[in-house]
């Protein structure tokens, strides 16, 4: 890269500083806490009875509190008598594999030894039905076979569509419990039938199988959980929408737009199913059902500099930027990666940028590459990722509007970028 690098070395990169972005805060102090009053307060213990073989449900995000709720759930269950145990629940994550989805609940601090039961983890799938259209509805045995189901997810708007049900319960019952297999029937109606598919793939999964329950969380912009809902299933279907529309109300952003460059720290499906949420970063899939509008907002140039270790190699959404580095690419695992894309038919998330050898060159070939701005007065913002957006980095250009808006603080002098000797940023 000799040669590349030296096109890139007399690239000048803006000054900026470091800003705090504020939005609401209401959380739940202890959310474990609260999902044992709401189960206690409901009509839902009168379903379970001593003996019963229950599947409680856990999918591959990395949702806030994930193992002590899912720990206080199972905990409800052995109290009432039953005899619960856990399954994967997410569609082809996890390289499509049992032992690729058990290692994603282990990233998660979610095992047998700190949840006390088993965890059965397998692709095997029945064929429980069909739907309205005559296509199948797929049901992971282990929860088949069981004498209920528990069904666990947070729910937030969708990265790839907008309907009544978008991520949370009702998306689980039609794609996490369907597995790989279910998954990939699902993903086959292609992104414009991606609404309709998932409400009628997960009620009727939910009408032919044995769901008890469900437990529902949402999330304020700081990623802490802010409300819990324990439902008997009508309450599902009437009460998902609603937490819906208050998830929505609730997601962070990043308040400067008409952005030059983004600069994304990591991506993950710890963090989002595609990496990195478009509904913040604007950075949606081809063919995805969102206004026109959002997609005009996306930065001219995304970088995004390394990709997580809860991923486990899963690299999904890196094809939505447009540089990225040297460490990104070697912690890329294909067998990881492509599972995911074959089942979802999307092609796309998964192709490579150019990739440079540290964090400073792949910066400096975004800014390199613009088209528009001059380079003085380059509008470029820094983040973590898209979970965490209070604490961002602007650049100078940005600096006036930041001084002028009501939600956010400046934190820092105006300095140059700090590189380490290596030219990155961070370990």
């Amino acid at each position: 890269m000799g040669s590349v690098n030296d096109l890139l070395q007399e690239t000048a990169l803006p000054s900026g500083v470091w800003v705090e972005q504020h939005f609401p805060g209401d959380r739940l102090e202890h959310a474990p806490s609260a999902l044992k009053e709401k189960f206690l307060a409901s009509d839902i213990r009168s379903l379970i009875h001593p003996g019963m073989r229950i599947a409680v449900t856990a999918g591959s995000r990395g949702l806030s509190d994930y193992a002590p709720i899912l720990r206080g759930l199972v905990q409800l269950l052995l109290e009432c008598g039953a005899k619960p145990f856990i399954i994967p629940a997410m569609g082809s994550h996890g390289e499509a594999t049992a032992e690729g989805q058990r290692k994603l609940l282990e990233g998660y601090g979610i095992t047998e030894e700190t949840m006390g039961i088993p965890i059965l983890s397998s692709m095997e799938v029945v064929q429980a039905g069909v739907t309205e259209t005559n296509e199948p509805v797929w049901i992971d045995r282990n929860a088949w076979e069981a004498d209920g189901i528990v069904l666990f997810n947070r729910i937030k708007p969708h990265t790839g569509f907008r309907g009544e049900y978008e991520s949370g319960l009702i998306k689980m019952a039609a794609i996490g419990l369907g597995k790989q297999k279910g998954a990939e029937t699902v993903h086959s109606g292609g992104p414009a039938k991606m609404s309709e598919r998932v409400r009628m793939f997960g009620i009727r999964a939910i009408q032919l199988s044995k769901v008890l329950f469900g437990v529902a969380t949402i999330e304020n912009a700081y990623d802490q959980v802010c409300d819990i809902g324990v439902w008997n299933v009508p309450e599902i279907l009437e009460q998902e929408p609603l937490f819906l529309k208050r998830a929505k109300s609730m997601m962070p952003r990043i308040f400067f737009e008409h952005l030059d460059v983004l600069v994304v720290d990591r991506i993950g499906k710890n963090i989002s199913g595609p990496g990195m949420d478009p509904n913040i970063t604007h950075t949606y899939l081809p063919g995805a059902l969102i206004d026109p509008e959002l997609r005009a907002k996306r930065a001219e140039r995304v970088v995004v500099l390394d990709l997580t270790e809860e991923s486990h190699g899963a690299a999904m959404g890196i094809g939505m930027a447009d540089v990225t580095t040297q460490r990104f690419f070697r912690k890329m695992d294909r067998d990881a990666t492509y599972p995911n894309c074959l089942t979802g038919g999307v092609t796309v998330s998964a192709k490579i940028p150019m990739f440079f050898d540290n964090d400073r060159l792949a910066i400096q070939a975004a800014v390199k590459t613009l088209t528009g701005p001059e380079k003085h007065g380059i509008r470029m913002v820094r983040i973590q990722d898209t979970l965490h957006l209070g604490k961002i980095w602007i650049s100078e250009a940005l600096r006036e509007e930041a001084e002028t808006h009501p939600d956010v603080t400046i934190l820092s002098n105006v300095e140059p970028v700090a590189f380490q000797a290596d030219g990155n940023l961070f370990v």
